[in-house]
């Protein structure tokens, strides 16, 4: 883990609030489109629907994205076109414990 990068990563207002939406999806992004597909949030939530909430353009919200992914806070998943970005908990846990004891 890279706390530097992390904290790099988390210096930006809309990616810590892409953080936030992934830790309660279904608080944030319509689950119904979701299980129609026979998914669910627990793939992660798809780009499109990450990009029309923050109301950024697609190539910005991709490169956050990826580079949340590049630090370690989210894993991806690719089913059929589209991506799908869930939080990397052990990382953020790893995080969260050296904030603990290092701040």
């Amino acid at each position: 883990m890279d706390a530097l990068a992390i904290f790099k990563a988390l210096s930006n207002p809309t990616r810590l609030q892409i953080l936030e939406w992934l830790a309660h999806p279904a608080k944030y992004f319509d689950e119904d489109s979701y299980t129609q597909q026979d998914l669910g949030f627990h793939i992660g939530v798809c780009v499109g629907d990450i990009q029309g909430r923050s109301g950024l353009a697609q190539s910005v919200i991709s490169g956050y994205l990826q580079g949340m992914k590049d630090v370690g806070l989210l894993e991806s998943e690719r089913i059929g076109k589209w991506t799908y970005y869930r939080r990397n908990e052990t990382v953020i846990g790893e995080f969260r414990e050296f904030v603990r004891e290092k701040l």
